[in-house]
């Protein structure tokens, strides 16, 4: 016979009725920790790699020429002739400089210009 007692104790039933005991039997709680693993296992989030890649690839005249001597001659040996021929051009800018008399300021500007058109013909590509 089940006894039916409600939250508040009382018997006669003055909110819901709770029917049954209030222990728990052994194979209710071993099968509820069973169920439950006793390792998680969390994978590693998979994070691409940056690249560095040129933004001024592909872009502007001469960008296929220079991609595919990049190509040919490789990275290393690409970057060397790269800062020559820059290390070059910004010498002739500081002789075109000091041949008409403009001062430092203007000088710079100058090579800032020269970056600026190489990057739009392609050469930084």
């Amino acid at each position: 016979m089940a006894v039916s007692i409600s939250a508040t104790g009382f018997k006669s039933g003055l909110g819901t009725s709770f029917y049954g005991s209030w222990g728990s039997s052994s194979s209710d709680s071993d099968s509820l920790v069973n169920s439950i693993p006793s390792q998680v296992r969390v994978g590693k989030p998979v994070r691409s790699k940056p690249m560095m890649k040129n933004v001024n690839e592909g872009k502007g005249l001469f960008a296929p020429l220079v991609v595919l001597t990049r190509q040919i001659i490789g990275k290393k040996r690409f970057n060397q002739l790269r800062g020559k021929a820059i290390a070059l051009h910004s010498q002739v800018i500081t002789e075109f400089c000091k041949s008409i008399g403009a001062d430092a300021k203007q000088r710079q500007g100058l090579i800032r210009l020269a970056k600026k058109n190489g990057e739009r013909l392609g050469f930084l590509a």
